[in-house]
């Protein structure tokens, strides 16, 4: 695969008026609200543009829905029937997809379409034959409706591959292999992915005709605009660290995320018990369950989602400010995704991580392969968590507005107390509302991790000597006493395409399905996979 076109992010500033797309595309590009085209939008509008192929690779939230939805447009006749055809690995990414292109092709009259399995084949069908011209599917169903042929002439010019690498983790290759077979082969592709593992890479040489490679990481595939801190702590101190740490931190809104389901149904119950507004989302659910999660989340009913890996994806919702790894992921493109839920558009966000001694290796590993750099810092102790607060409850009295009925009240307290002791008692009462729950110290001191790290160099070292094989390998996936061994995402590795309708605009009918098929594969790695 050619990579002949590396961005620099440092280039001038360009406008979207110089990347040569039509008046009624840069009127939908005003409505939306845009400014300045973002990096990877700047670097492969132009190429699209020309007709090339390319491979994208940035990580999410950089724009890149916007960044092929928006030349793929302004190159179609919407009289032409389905030109533009987007796959995407979930259903809640579909309709987001989905959305987002209508509002980008309405100027031009494109109609769009969202195909997902759960609903009627005929509704779907109708609304592509009435004429969409974009139509944005996931896999499953996709090629359920390509093997029955129930969509006469359907030839789209241009491909679309989102969140590629997504559905490599999801199992969905061997399916988007096959779907290119029913494709044709004179037709523009875009393969767009946050990391390019050995798979996708021989995915994009079969399916692309000389790829533009262009990536704005530099290296690295993780977002600058996100401060990653790692903290260590004790097996049995993790439900305390999470609590004290959203205590500590000013979140507006947080993803936590847990290897297993049952993990996931225990600490959002944790949290909406410490006084939380939390949630939790795994596969497991019924679609009108999820929905109403999700809804209740980006809608700040739901201030705490918890979540396994595949149960977040394709969710992108807007001021999440703080990710929290409950444990840290068995694999490097499992921490890129998620903590890409966070420092979205250009907003600053947070990523925490939770591990042990034992899993100190497995850390450095992901910061070796994603080229990060993490922060070791350590849980606030009550007295610190005391004195933050004090700070913040000054802000607070200062911010805060006067009513009329204070002065009522305050006048028949001075009826029999004095006013330093009215304040006094009125503070006290602010103070009465803090309350800071676990022990007073959370987590490893440093003097004592960095003698519990040097012996277990010592152990390795010796072990390596005589052939045995050593490392930080005995602690891998223990919390709350289960002893689940569940690889990242596959104690909730579902092929999430469970409910769904199509509608122009992105409207989609919701229902319930059932029928995962587990395949396990030892201990609780269960795959879930539905097909629709």
């Amino acid at each position: 695969m050619q990579e002949n076109a590396q961005t620099n992010t440092e280039e001038k500033l360009i406008t979207f008026d110089d990347l040569g797309l039509k008046k009624e595309i840069l009127r939908s590009i005003k409505e939306a609200g845009f400014t300045v085209p973002s990096p990877i939008q700047a670097a492969a509008i132009p190429f699209i543009l020309a007709g090339r192929d390319i491979v994208g690779q940035a990580h999410t939230g950089t724009g890149k829905t916007a960044a092929f939805g928006l030349p793929a447009l302004n190159n179609i006749d919407v009289n032409d029937g389905v030109s533009i055809l987007v796959i995407t690995p979930t259903r809640e990414l579909a309709t987001q997809v989905s959305d987002e292109l209508f509002k980008y092709g309405r100027n031009i009259g494109a109609r769009t379409v969202t195909v997902y399995g759960g609903s009627s084949y005929n509704r779907q069908i109708d609304l592509i034959q009435r004429g969409a011209s974009v139509v944005v599917a996931t896999p499953g169903r996709l090629l359920d409706i390509l093997k029955k042929n129930l969509i006469k002439d359907f030839a789209p010019s241009i491909v679309v591959l989102d969140e590629a690498d997504e559905m490599l983790d999801m199992g969905f290759l061997d399916d988007i292999n096959e779907i290119f077979s029913y494709l044709p082969s004179n037709r523009q592709t875009l393969l767009f992915s946050a990391t390019m593992p050995k798979p996708i890479k021989l995915l994009a040489e079969r399916i692309l005709d000389n790829p533009e490679f262009i990536s704005i990481t530099k290296g690295e595939t993780t977002n600058t605009d996100i401060d990653q801190e790692y903290y260590v702590i004790e097996e049995s101190e993790r439900d305390d660290a999470i609590i004290r740490l959203m205590d500590a931190q000013e979140s507006k809104k947080s993803v936590v995320f847990c290897r297993t389901k049952s993990e996931v149904d225990r600490l959002s119950n944790v949290l909406s018990n410490a006084g939380y507004l939390a949630n939790g989302l795994h596969g497991d659910m019924e679609q009108r369950q999820r929905e109403t999660v999700i809804k209740g989340f980006k809608n700040n009913g739901v201030k705490v989602l918890v979540a396994t890996d595949v149960a977040a994806r394709g969710i992108h919702v807007d001021n999440i400010s703080h990710v929290f790894n409950y444990h840290i992921p068995f694999d490097p493109e499992s921490y890129v995704h998620r903590i890409g839920r966070t420092g979205r558009a250009g907003t600053k966000g947070k990523a925490i991580t939770l591990l042990t001694p034992l899993e100190f290796k497995e850390l450095q590993r992901i910061k070796t392969k994603v080229g990060t750099t993490m922060t070791h810092a350590f849980v606030p102790s009550k007295n610190d968590l005391r004195a933050n607060n004090l700070k913040s409850i000054v802000t607070k009295i200062e911010d805060q507005h006067i009513y009329d009925e204070a002065h009522q009240i305050l006048d028949m307290l001075k009826e029999d107390i004095d006013e330093a002791t009215i304040m006094f008692k009125l503070v006290s009462m602010i103070l009465d509302k803090q309350t800071i729950q676990g022990p007073n110290a959370i987590g490893i001191p440093a003097d004592k991790l960095a003698a519990i790290l040097e012996r277990a160099d010592k152990r390795r070292d010796t072990r390596g000597k005589s052939g045995s094989r050593g490392g930080f390998r005995g602690n891998r996936s223990r919390s709350g006493g289960s002893g689940d061994r569940n690889r990242t995402g596959s104690g909730d590795r579902s092929r999430t395409e469970r409910s769904g309708g199509g509608g122009y605009r992105g409207t989609n009918s919701s229902s319930t399905s059932s029928g995962d098929r587990n395949r396990s594969g030892g201990g609780d790695r269960n795959r879930n996979r539905t097909r629709d």
